[in-house]
């Protein structure tokens, strides 16, 4: 089989050793696309280890065709359409996962399009309505709100009942983020987003990617009992936290991270998303944002694009026809 390989920096599309049979609760996917995500930038740079266990290659989420199954996989079957949330190998012609971990393409979508979903739609759902127990009703902060998990949680908050206020840094990648749904919005260029925030009535939850001088700021334009859901660092790793204003508001600051959760949860989150996202997806509520796709053999290419944070939506990588 096929991979990409890190050698100083560069991501090289080689041969590697076959991966074996999958195990009895696993799924063989031969793989078409693949998404390309933040985590995968800091694993090439050596700042995101991969759980103990994962596969050392690239890639969080891909979408393909079956190629076998373990003996206690009943409900897919090998020429199988799906896509399926990775804790790694997702840059390969082919990948084991868990079988909880995998769902069928959604009716009348492309595999491209089924690649744009998992990772994207299960951080989304799993922060907002299993970390922070988002309520209807209540309002969303979303920072870098036209990547690949910004445009996935706009569209899910607000197609749940729960009004979504969008940053981002540029006036086009808001006015985007108002068309998919956003009620608020601020560019980042243009300061402090916490008085506008306020203006709006304030944010129950707040998702955050960029952390650093952002936890101040959040903190400022929370609701009583409001949570921060910190999934990344864009910003740094320091903070500075007013215990004063978290003691009186009651506030919540909760570090999360989806990779390493363990097989029972992830399956958890891909049941919710086939129960309430898959409908939503079919019926054209809700729908995948791809912003540039590249062929696998231009990896570095298409990663230059992503952490030049140009991108609105997914960007993909096309492993096989």
């Amino acid at each position: 089989m096929k991979a990409i390989t890190i050698e100083k920096q560069s991501l090289n599309w080689n041969d590697v050793d076959d991966l074996p049979s999958p195990e009895p609760d696993e799924v063989a996917i031969d793989v078409v696309w693949a998404g390309m995500n933040r985590a995968d930038l800091m694993q090439r740079k050596g700042a995101y280890p991969p759980p103990p266990g994962a596969s050392k290659i690239l890639g969080l989420e891909v979408s393909g065709r079956v190629a076998a199954v373990g003996e206690n996989v009943s409900h897919l079957e090998a020429g199988d359409e799906v896509c399926a949330l990775l804790t790694g190998g997702g840059y390969a012609s082919r990948v084991n996962v868990p079988s909880a971990q995998v769902l069928p393409v959604p009716r009348g979508f492309t595999l491209e399009q089924a690649a744009a979903l998992p990772e994207v739609f299960a951080t989304a759902w799993m922060n907002l309505y299993m970390v922070a127990g988002v309520r209807p009703g209540e309002r969303v902060l979303v920072h870098a709100a036209a990547s690949g998990v910004g445009t996935a949680t706009i569209q899910l908050a607000t197609a749940m009942g729960n009004p979504v206020f969008a940053t981002a840094g540029s006036d086009d990648k808001l006015a985007f983020c108002r068309e998919l749904g956003a009620d608020g919005t601020w560019n980042r260029h243009n300061g402090s987003f916490a008085d506008a925030v306020k203006e709006w009535g304030g944010a129950d939850m707040v998702l955050d990617p960029v952390g650093g001088d952002y936890i101040a700021e959040d903190q400022k334009c929370l609701n009583m009992e409001g949570r921060i859901i910190l999934i990344g660092r864009m910003g740094g790793a320091d903070a500075h936290i007013d215990t004063g204003v978290m003691l009186m508001k009651r506030q919540r600051l909760i570090g999360s991270t989806l990779r390493a959760q363990p097989v029972g949860l992830k399956g958890e989150v891909m049941d919710a998303l086939y129960e309430h996202v898959w409908p939503r997806l079919e019926s054209g509520e809700i729908r995948p944002i791809i912003d540039r796709t590249w062929p696998v053999g231009q990896a570095d290419e298409a990663m230059a694009y992503l952490e030049s944070n140009e991108s609105t939506g997914k960007v993909l990588l096309q492993v096989s026809e």
